[in-house]
């Protein structure tokens, strides 16, 4: 609550004015009731009057507000009485009110995010509960067949063994993912900036997925040719990690003989865009504003059709944002999507080791 209150002496003036009349009149009759009336008398009682009446009334009212304020401001936690001062009291009833409601719409607003906030909370906790579960109740199945007796069948022992072992490899990327993402948000996630080219960059994150885009003959390619390199400055595993992630949630939702093109621009003299675009699903805008969030499912239904541990778009955001970068994102459901980021651009290559002879635009 701000304690930014008006000086004013409307109360006081008002109430003086009204006793130094009354007692003035008053005053008044009784001399000339007994023939003792001259003019100075009446006027010198009423300035005294007044000014005796004005100061009692400021300085009574003042401390009466004052102390009830301050009560206020002790009885509830969300203010700091330390803040409150005398002198920034103020009789005018009308500021009083106004700072009082401008308080509570605040608060109201507070609550109301807090509110959202602990929805937001329980859901991610559900969420984390069922993605937890899966992986686990899966390995507990395959042990307990195991001891119950299915270990002395080597060919079942070691189908189950595999099947529990790669259950444990997804509650393993599981966590991992959880526990990088509360590292970027808290802001632990130490970042090595260098110098790289991001054309080389998008080639190798092509390399290493080729044989999942293989699977639904899904064709990985850029734009155009690009015959000079892009330097870019940012952490490069990060980048290469968010990229990564892109491309794989591009693949999981793009249709059978479809393509993930990879375009980079400029933006502004010192920025690139990297657009990752597919010609997949698409996503309804219902969903787009909290696509980002941990663990949020466009497909509602209690299990997912596609692996993963439904962090890598929160994970992207977060990378983006320790950059202190923007990722953006426009999908039509049923035509495609495109999530594209911002990175610094080098202005120049690094003088440590010569390259090559090309320029950069």
């Amino acid at each position: 609550m701000a304690a930014s209150f008006k000086k004013s002496y409307r109360f006081a003036t008002y109430s003086s004015s009204y006793i130094t009349v009354f007692l003035t009149l008053l005053l008044s009759v009784f001399l000339y009731h007994y023939d003792l009336l001259k003019w100075w008398w009446p006027v010198g009682f009423a300035i005294i009057s007044f000014g005796f009446c004005f100061l009692i009334l400021q300085v009574r009212v003042e401390q009466f507000i004052y102390k009830r304020v301050k009560k206020i401001y002790d009885d509830v936690s969300l203010l700091d009485a330390t803040t409150l001062k005398r002198g920034q009291i103020t009789t005018d009833m009308s500021t009083l009110t106004k700072e009082v409601e401008r308080f509570a719409a605040s608060k109201k607003l507070e609550i109301e995010s807090l509110k959202i906030r602990e929805e937001y909370r329980k859901e991610f906790m559900g969420n984390v509960a069922h993605e937890l579960k899966t992986p686990l109740f899966t390995v507990q199945g395959y042990l307990l067949t195991l001891l119950d007796g299915a270990m002395k069948d080597k060919a079942v022992r070691k189908k189950y063994l595999q099947r529990a072992e790669k259950a444990t490899e997804r509650l393993i990327y599981l966590v991992s993912d959880l526990d990088m993402i509360s590292k970027l948000e808290v802001g632990n996630m130490n970042l090595r900036f260098e110098y790289f080219d991001i054309i080389e960059l998008v080639k190798n994150t092509f390399e290493l997925l080729e044989m999942k885009a293989a699977k639904k003959n899904i064709t990985l390619t850029f734009d155009r040719l690009y015959d000079k390199p892009i330097l870019v400055n940012a952490d490069q595993e990060r980048i290469l990690q968010l990229l990564t992630n892109l491309i794989v949630n591009s693949l999981k939702y793009g249709k059978q003989d479809g393509t993930t093109e990879v375009t980079i621009e400029n933006l502004i003299q010192n920025k690139v865009i990297v657009r990752v675009t597919d010609n997949g699903e698409g996503i309804s805008s219902e969903h787009i504003p909290r696509l980002f969030e941990r663990f949020y499912r466009v497909d509602k239904s209690g299990s997912r059709r596609e692996g993963g541990s439904g962090l890598g778009l929160s994970i992207v955001k977060h990378i983006i944002e320790a950059h202190d970068e923007k990722i953006y994102i426009e999908s039509d459901f049923g035509v495609g999507s495109e999530f594209s980021f911002t990175l610094e651009k080098a202005e120049e290559l690094p003088s440590v080791e010569p390259v090559d002879d090309t320029v950069i635009d």
